[in-house]
């Protein structure tokens, strides 16, 4: 289930989710050009990775340009492909305008951040001596869909359903499209053999759990949660 546009206006102009939408693909595109072995590289030297973050390893000098504390943000902006990028892109273009317009541009930069970070030690501290770096800004994202969900539970949400080479469109209630999207991360996250690579399950998790916690701190005075639907 792919969600394509949501019919939730916005009053403020999202200047931090598109801020942050040109960040992350510039960033990426400057990963494109450093080459297979040097993309490896950068991965490395900012991804996060429990092990260096907890002081278990220590990456190679070549590789240590940045404090590991620093790699829980470092990592916010990285990607590990076009499909990962234009994924995350998408969810944070759909849903990141109207919770930023629910908390403002300077709490909504830091509600962002905070998720991201919940959403990385989600993914670490289960396993703190884990040599995988971790990247993508899923997890920060994930707690704006979590935010999403407690202030646009009733907002239509537009997603494509694949069938095969057919996508089928639909219109469904945003409180729907979320909790069906966390389910499926939780799923996973049982499925997912432990220790293995590809998704950060967990921090998909924590991120979301992060941002329902969050939202009624960072929120602007008078944004009620579960707002009505807005035409």
């Amino acid at each position: 289930m792919i969600p394509l546009r949501d019919d939730n206006p916005s009053e403020l102009k999202p200047v931090v989710t598109v801020s942050l939408l040109v960040s992350i693909g510039l960033v990426f595109l400057w990963q494109l050009t450093l080459g297979p072995q040097g993309g490896q590289a950068a991965v490395y030297a900012f991804g996060l990775i429990p092990s260096v973050l907890f002081g278990t390893d220590q990456l190679p000098p070549e590789l240590a340009v940045v404090p590991p504390t620093l790699t829980v943000f470092t990592s916010m902006f990285l990607h590990g492909g076009w499909m990962h990028l234009i994924g995350n892109g998408l969810y944070l273009w759909i849903f990141g305008d109207n919770v930023e317009d629910a908390m403002g541009h300077g709490r909504f930069l830091v509600f962002y951040l905070a998720c991201g970070v919940a959403a990385a030690l989600a993914q670490a501290i289960p396993d703190p001596t884990s040599q995988l770096p971790m990247i993508g800004a899923s997890g920060a994202i994930s707690g704006v869909l979590g935010a999403y969900l407690l202030l646009y539970p009733h907002a239509r949400v537009l997603v494509g359903i694949p069938f095969g080479f057919y996508v089928h469109t639909s219109h469904l209630p945003a409180g729907v499209v979320l909790l069906l999207w966390f389910g499926l991360q939780f799923l996973s996250n049982l499925m997912a053999a432990p220790g293995s690579g590809g998704v950060a399950f967990r921090a998909h998790i924590g991120g979301f759990v992060a941002g329902m916690v969050l939202v009624g701190l960072f929120k602007r005075r008078g944004v009620r949660l579960v707002n009505p639907r807005r035409i």
